[in-house]
């Protein structure tokens, strides 16, 4: 062997050893992969997160008039948070996030905006305070209207009280739009459920067994006949024997029942609750009934209008009460927190097409099963946002 080529090998050998041509090639080889990532994102913006744009400025904050499909949350402080979308059902859809300390007399401007990037859609949010006191902000990101995928986005923060809170970086957690809270099972497990839309299989179970720290997809759910297909929006409870009870928007209302913690499902079904083609909102209470917030009586179907309050005693068997929230037409997506005060609170939309109302109901369990308001905190069609009259037209795309 040349001297030279000798002197060369054992640099490089040397180099080797003392790792500094390792650290090297590792560096390389992770720029490939991040040169790769980034090549796929900008083919598929949707799987880039979108924008989170903290305290904008009014003025950057793009018109809409229509705004509408509102989450609740309630600090064990007291603390209020609403997040709603504006342009809903449009691919210009984002949300925005704003708090109340004086429970909903007075909100504060727009804590958080979820701008989507172009050519994407951030939609269909929700909001939870997880068993270690975080605030999760979920949406869901679509290219265009709907692309047949959707995305499970998700950030949170540890902050939730204080005036500016830090927020995580977003993440993609799953497919699918995941419009309603996750549900937290005996054991710990997290189960969130999404839905694709329209689509065999349509409904995905995601489940994390270390606080959100990391997702796997559990189970699926279908809706056997295509034609009754719609977008779900799937709502998880763990009954008292130990059985999984999803709801399911289908036409009405439908359910399935998993016995092996999400795994496997029965056929979705309908049941025999009278219900238009909207949201509805279940959800057990610290009493250990279950609370559901639907349009109408019991066994009358109805359109968006007359949302109502009953509750079960017997893990949906049957249903009691009938606290009517709001009478009037257009009055859709309810949402709902009960919080340490006992107090429940429920968030919903009324004409998302010019007035763009955001309001909120206080009662409590006694009110439901008394069918009128009778506890001095009660108090109904609260405001928390509108549109202004005459605002600036949207801007088409």
């Amino acid at each position: 062997m040349k001297p030279t080529l000798t002197v060369a090998c054992i640099s490089l050998k040397s180099a080797w050893q003392a790792g500094l041509l390792r650290s090297v090639l590792t560096a390389l080889l992770l720029a490939l992969v991040a040169l790769l990532c980034c090549n796929a994102s900008a083919a598929d913006p949707a799987l880039e997160p979108a924008h989170i744009v903290i305290s904008p400025w009014t003025q950057h904050i793009p018109p809409t008039k229509r705004q509408g499909v509102p989450g609740i949350e309630r600090t064990a402080k007291g603390r209020l948070w609403a997040v709603y979308g504006r342009d809903v059902e449009s691919t210009r859809n984002f949300q925005v996030l704003k708090c109340s300390d004086d429970d909903g007399k007075s909100w504060s401007d727009v804590k958080l905006m979820v701008l989507p990037r172009s050519g994407t859609r951030a939609m269909s949010a929700a909001i939870w305070i997880d068993p270690q006191a975080r605030l999760w902000v979920f949406w869901g990101q679509s290219a265009g209207q709907a692309d047949g995928r959707f995305g499970v986005w998700a950030i949170h923060t540890d902050e939730l009280d204080a005036a500016e809170p830090r927020w995580s970086a977003p993440r993609r957690l799953g497919d699918g739009i995941l419009l309603n809270k996750p549900t937290v099972l005996a054991n710990g497990d997290w189960l969130l459920v999404s839905s694709v839309w329209k689509a065999d299989n349509s409904i995905k179970v995601y489940a994390s067994a270390d606080r959100g720290a990391t997702f796997t997809l559990r189970g699926t759910a279908n809706i056997p006949d295509p034609k009754m297909r719609g977008p779900d929006e799937p709502m998880i409870v763990e009954r008292r024997d130990g059985s999984l009870w999803m709801m399911v928007r289908m036409q009405g209302l439908a359910e399935t029942v998993s016995t092996d913690g999400g795994k496997t499902w029965t056929p979705v079904e309908r049941i025999a609750l009278k219900h238009p083609t909207s949201r509805f909102f279940l959800r057990r209470l610290a009493s250990g009934a279950l609370l559901l917030i639907k349009h109408g009586p019991l066994n009358e179907k109805v359109g968006r209008e007359k949302l109502t309050a009953f509750v079960s005693d017997d893990d949906g068997k049957t249903w009691t009460g009938g606290l009517l929230l709001d009478e009037r037409d257009d009055v859709t997506y309810p949402d709902g927190v009960q919080g340490t005060d006992g107090i429940i609170r429920i968030i919903y939309d009324h004409h998302r097409t010019p007035d763009g109302e955001i309001l909120m109901a206080r009662f409590r369990e006694e009110d439901v099963r008394a069918g009128k308001l009778v506890t001095p905190e009660a108090s109904l069609k609260n405001m928390i946002d509108r549109l202004p009259p005459g605002n600036p037209p949207t801007p088409q795309p």
